[in-house]
């Protein structure tokens, strides 16, 4: 059933679903719209509903107060707590608790939880209020245009569970929403108009009556009455009350201003405006955002300007810088809370959408000529909400870094970015290209325009973009070992002990090479711990997974001493088991040095525990450097040798997300009522389900061994904890020792002896250099003497033949393992001088493990053999690859015994005649 299939069931029963008692109260009359068609309640009688009528309010606001942004939301808090309701502060951005979406997109959200494929609401208090910052990105092409879309907005959510305490249904939500607009925000009842709708969202539906002021809509209330889809559903058994308002329409309404930006970014847009000196005519803005706010259809600026009768070019000189200051202060805003809230741009996830935002805007800027960081509109940001969102203040250094950052790599791309764009000149590029060049090399349709490249930036292009990358993939679940349905629950005694390595349990079911028992101290693969190993009475156990709620135990053996029913004694590998252990704790232990030691934007991205290493990746925008790794190093070994305590508590998930945070998801959501919380004191407390040390003290010395950057935003370390730290130190020593020994020093002066060994290893090139430069002339001699003719029939005279037609060239070719490249690029560059029919080729043996590729195409022979293509033709025999120019080229391929290279180059060149 489609959407408005739905609405059209709701509203053919208006009394069950629409009518409340306001309506009855006051003497609202349901009426239908006599363009669309659509039903809606209001005191006067109207021909149209409110979706089909112009906005009536810009520059005559309806209301007797003036509000600004701020001032709005505390008058809105303020009657809302007046009325019963709890105001609860905002939830990140960053949608840590949905897998299915990278941030949050509405003030429901904030209390939704997806538990086996169901959604369930969950409220802190009932009823509540909340100013949600939302961010979506579907239409980013918009903003700054039409006056009032954005990638971030405040959503006033109103939100209750009808039948728990304290929680109301339509009539009071109604009530409630009729007497803020009139009693807070000025607004005569008669401008009012509810207009029926429908809303459905993940796993839960209802009906909803929007509201409307002068054709602008301010809120809607949805009333989410059933689970399920509209083909399969039942009415919940708790029902919701979703009302979701804009607050940047609510200030709007009330000032009345030509744009919603004007006074939702107050300060920001008026520094803006101020320092490139833009034209702001308040009247003529109001007549302009009055016709392109209220059209469905984007309009060009020559049909408005006809329409108001004004001298188009006016208009375009004062809307286009507009249009960037608005979108400035609009994606600005969105990176400010991003970065707040842990995110980072980057070229996958979400982040791909902020780094879309955030070069848009550098290009606006660059293409007007504007100087201004983004770090100093987000100051401005920052200073304007504080008073309503303090955390921004607290962040202020990080969106600060975070921005700077990335500023200046677009502005370090930007010789490379000319580069590309001048081999595109004079091409036709599709939508499709246009994305290639932007993922791929960073290039926004922006940049090409100011380069002349394109005449326009396609429509919807930046929406295009944001689509590939605004919900998360979902994980394919494992296809099913065996039908575990019938069996109960696994009891997990590594949760009671986990120090218990021996235990006695009953065989519930075999399907080999699987086993399951009624209870286990066996440890399954899950959150990136790798499982224990151990026997089930002679049986081999080398793998644990969990089905559901059932472990199954891996049996190396093909026979087994037992069947089902049986009561088995089993031993789980403690050495093994203690390892992991150290290691996941230490996991722990570095994600929070990490976090101490580069900023507060550090996320753990995902982790690997095993017994012989562990391995951490952690969110962050540059590669690390030594003194990073040493930082983070130093931190996590004051924490082991500070054998804090680390406490394991299974708690309610809402209390533990109430009093913690969304930072104890960095394993990622718990999809269970009740979650286990692993908190080391003072340090670091995450939701986990594996087992750790009880104190910190014993997972021993922590030492990293590797730090990469392995994607985008994202840094790997590698680490070893407790006697793998050990034994990476006992292996390192006798490496420094093995070392010592081949340079004949002591192991306290092997850098030393190190460094000379080197100078005079550099010291042995030079005079190898200065030594090849002296015979090169000699050596040259020999080749040309020595090369062989290769001559090409081509049944006509030399006189009437192209130059890229010659018809003989001179070729040498060697294969040489004891010489090196240097010794060959001095002689090929000395023969094709000497000689320019000259084709010379070096296969160049390497240790048994590759060959390199050496060619000169001397000035004659370049212009039938460039030598690029004739090396790629080499390497590419080879399994390799190879590039260059038509005079010379190098490449490489994996080694084999070359008999003949003379032979493979010939085969290479009349392969190319």
């Amino acid at each position: 059933m489609s959407k408005e299939e739905l609405l059209s069931r709701f509203s053919s029963e208006p009394d069950r679903y629409y009518r409340v008692s306001l309506f009855d109260d006051l003497g609202f009359k349901r009426q239908q719209c006599s363009v669309c068609k659509a039903y809606f309640w209001a005191l006067d009688a109207r021909e149209r509903c409110p979706n089909c009528e112009p906005y009536g309010f810009i520059g005559n606001p309806p209301t007797s107060k003036r509000l600004d942004y701020i001032e709005t939301w505390k008058a809105v808090e303020d009657f809302f707590i007046k009325n019963g309701h709890t105001s609860v502060k905002r939830y990140p951005v960053v949608c840590r608790w949905r897998e299915d979406l990278f941030f949050t997109v509405a003030s429901i959200v904030d209390f939704q939880r997806v538990i086996g494929g169901k959604v369930v609401f969950e409220l802190p208090a009932n009823p509540l209020i909340v100013p949600q910052m939302c961010l979506r990105f579907n239409d980013i092409e918009n903003v700054g245009r039409t006056g009032k879309h954005y990638t971030s907005f405040c959503m006033i959510g109103q939100h209750s569970i009808a039948d728990a305490d304290n929680g109301y249904w339509k009539d009071r939500c109604i009530e409630l929403d009729y007497k803020m607009l009139t009693d807070v925000l000025g607004i005569r009842k008669d401008e009012i108009v509810f207009v029926e709708d429908v809303w459905l969202g993940y796993g839960a539906f209802g009906y909803s009556l929007e509201y409307y002021v002068r054709g602008l809509e301010l809120g809607n209330a949805v009333f989410t009455e059933f689970e399920g889809n509209p083909k399969d559903y039942r009415i919940m058994k708790e029902r919701v009350v979703d009302m979701g308002a804009g607050l940047e329409r609510f200030s709007w309404v009330t000032m009345g201003t030509p744009t919603s930006y004007d006074c939702t970014f107050g300060p920001v847009v008026k520094h803006m405006i101020n320092r490139f000196g833009v034209e702001y005519d308040q009247d003529l803005l109001g007549r302009y955002f009055r016709i392109v706010s209220s059209s469905s259809n984007r309009m060009s600026i020559d049909a408005i300007a006809n329409m108001l009768g004004v001298d188009a070019s006016r208009i375009e000189r004062m809307i286009v810088p507009l249009e960037a200051i608005y979108a400035t202060a609009d994606h600005v805003r969105t990176l400010t809370f991003a970065v707040a809230d842990g995110a980072l741009p980057s070229n996958t996830g979400g982040g791909y959408n902020l780094r879309v935002v955030l070069r848009r805007v550098l290009a606006m800027l660059r293409r007007l000529g504007w100087s201004i960081r983004l770090e100093e509109v987000a100051d401005l940001h920052i200073d304007y909400l504080s008073s309503m969102y303090p955390e921004l203040n607290e962040q202020r250094e990080s969106v600060r870094t975070i921005l700077g950052v990335e500023s200046n790599r677009y502005a370090d791309a930007i010789e490379r970015m000319k580069s590309v764009a001048k081999r595109l000149s004079g091409k036709r590029l599709s939508s499709d290209d246009l994305i290639r060049l932007y993922e791929s090399d960073g290039i926004t349709p922006d940049f090409l325009k100011e380069h002349g490249i394109i005449d326009r930036v396609p429509e919807n292009f930046y929406t295009m973009l944001a689509e590939r990358h605004n919900e998360r993939p979902l994980v394919e679940e494992p296809k099913p070992i065996m039908d575990v349905s019938s069996i109960e629950p696994t009891r997990l005694l590594f949760y009671e002990d986990q120090y218990m390595l021996e235990f006695t349990a009953k065989v519930v079911r075999i399907k080999m090479p699987y086993v399951v028992l009624d209870r286990t101290a066996f440890y399954a693969r899950a959150g990136g711990q790798e499982p224990d190993h151990g026997y089930i009475n002679e049986a081999r156990v080398v793998d644990v997974i969990k089905q559901g709620d059932v472990v199954l135990h891996k049996i190396e053996d093909a026979e087994i001493s037992f069947k089902e029913g049986d009561t088995v004694r089993c031993r789980v590998d403690g050495e093994r088991r203690g390892l992991i252990m150290r290691h996941h704790t230490a996991t722990h232990i570095i994600n929070a040095a990490s976090r101490k030691a580069l900023g507060p934007w550090v996320w753990q991205h995902s982790a690997f525990k095993d017994e012989g290493y562990a391995r951490l990746d952690i969110t962050h925008h540059s590669p690390l450097s030594r003194e990073d790794v040493k930082r983070i190093e130093e931190y996590a070994n004051d924490i082991v040798l500070a054998d804090l305590p680390i406490e394991v508590t299974l708690m309610d998930r809402n209390l533990a997300e109430q009093l913690y945070g969304f930072r104890i998801y960095q394993g990622g959501y718990v999809p269970n009522k009740s979650i286990r919380i692993v908190k080391i004191k003072d340090w670091d407390i995450e939701a986990c389900g594996g087992t750790h040390c009880e104190r910190s003290g014993e997972v021993g010395m922590v030492k990293i061994i590797k730090a990469e950057r392995v994607q985008d935003g994202i840094v790997r370390l590698e680490f070893v904890a407790g006697k793998a730290a050990l034994r990476y130190a006992q292996m390192q020593d006798e490496q420094i020792a093995s070392i010592a020994g081949i340079l004949g020093s002591g192991k306290d002066k092997v850098v030393d002896a190190l460094a000379r060994k080197v100078e005079e290893a550099d010291d042995a090139r030079r005079r190898l250099r200065l030594m090849i430069r002296r015979i090169a002339d000699g050596m040259a001699n020999s080749v040309v003497s020595n090369a062989k003719t290769v001559t090409f029939g081509m049944g006509e005279s030399s006189s009437s033949k192209p130059d890229s037609m010659i018809d003989a060239i001179k070729l040498y070719a060697v294969y040489d393992d004891m010489l090196d490249e240097e010794y060959h690029i001095a002689v090929g560059e000395k023969a094709i001088e000497m000689e320019p029919r000259l084709m010379y080729c070096a296969l160049i043996g390497k240790d048994s493990k590759s060959i390199r590729v050496i060619v000169f195409s001397g000035k004659s022979a370049s212009k039938r053999f460039k030598a690029s293509i004739v090396a790629k033709g080499i390497a590419s025999m080879l399994g390799g690859s190879a590039g260059g120019d038509d005079r010379f080229a190098q490449g490489g391929g994996q080694y084999r015994e070359v008999k003949d290279a003379l032979a493979i180059v010939e085969k290479v060149i009349k392969g190319l005649a």
